[in-house]
């Protein structure tokens, strides 16, 4: 009896549909309202008529369908946080952050990369977090590159390995000074994202020597003895004084997802003199 029932009112609703559906044919025959207001018209009558004649296993399928994509979102955000807990973790615990006073940061944008690779990502903290322009950015691997612009909540951060980052060195266990970035040496040739090294006196230099930061005035915008890369070729030096190479980074730009910002406060003490030839 009560599937009867069921039968009989949907068949009313099938009819009542006809029949506006025909009202508003004829009055647009006639020369009724334009055809936004038989439209909107149409949708208000019509709509919640379809809803109720939609078969049950149709509105079934449907709500299961928006439940399983917004269950897929929920996994996806949950991946996304626990990716970026262990990340944030393996960076405060990094020798790259011992000692010093760390702002976290998610990387949030990515810019377009050209011949040297990434040379450009945006972080999520800007000036409000106390962060400010020429600042070291590291991951746990070790030296990302330096802040070049800063905005409320969002910095820019030039990347090493770019055109516009030249980082003053140390290589291999013996500290030879040299410089990281910049245009490589006629006849070097390079993968992308490594870049240039030149030795600033003679030296040797050997594929797989360490190469770290030496450091500027005030920790700006580098700290001293964050590893930078290691030596991935050496070029010949054709007549120049001192040897050439690039670098591998430490760091993969393209697949960063937690860094710091390291802050330092400028030095406010004089360095006390010593007196030569003291024993």
């Amino acid at each position: 009896m009560r599937g009867d029932a069921s039968d009989r009112r949907r068949a009313r609703l099938v009819l009542l549909a006809v029949l506006v559906t025909v009202a508003l044919v004829l009055v647009d025959v006639v020369g009724g309202p334009g055809p936004g207001v038989l439209r909107r018209g149409a949708a208000t009558v019509l709509g919640p008529l379809e809803r109720v004649l939609a078969p049950a296993g149709q509105q079934d399928r449907e709500a299961l369908q928006r439940s399983n994509d917004r269950l897929a979102s929920q996994l996806r955000e949950a991946r996304l946080a626990g990716a970026d807990a262990t990340a944030l973790s393996a960076l405060l615990s990094s020798p790259t952050t011992a000692g010093a006073r760390v702002v976290p940061a998610r990387v949030v944008g990515v810019g377009a990369p050209g011949p040297q690779g990434i040379v450009r990502i945006t972080i999520d903290v800007g000036s409000r977090d106390g962060v400010s322009a020429d600042r070291t950015v590291v991951s746990s691997e070790g030296l990302v590159g330096r802040v070049a612009s800063v905005a409320p909540w969002t910095s820019d951060v030039l990347v090493v390995g770019g055109p516009d980052v030249v980082v003053g060195v140390r290589v291999g266990a013996t500290g030879t000074l040299a410089t990281v970035g910049g245009p490589a040496a006629a006849g070097t040739e390079r993968e992308a994202g490594e870049p240039a090294l030149s030795l600033v006196e003679t030296g040797a230099l050997r594929v797989g020597d360490e190469v770290r930061t030496l450091g500027s005035v005030d920790g700006r915008p580098f700290l001293p003895g964050v590893l930078v890369g290691s030596v991935s070729a050496v070029e010949p030096q054709h007549g120049r004084l001192a040897p050439s190479g690039t670098v591998r980074p430490a760091v993969d730009a393209g697949s960063l997802s937690v860094v710091g910002v390291l802050l330092t406060a400028p030095r406010s003490t004089p360095r006390a003199a010593a007196t030569g030839g003291a024993r």
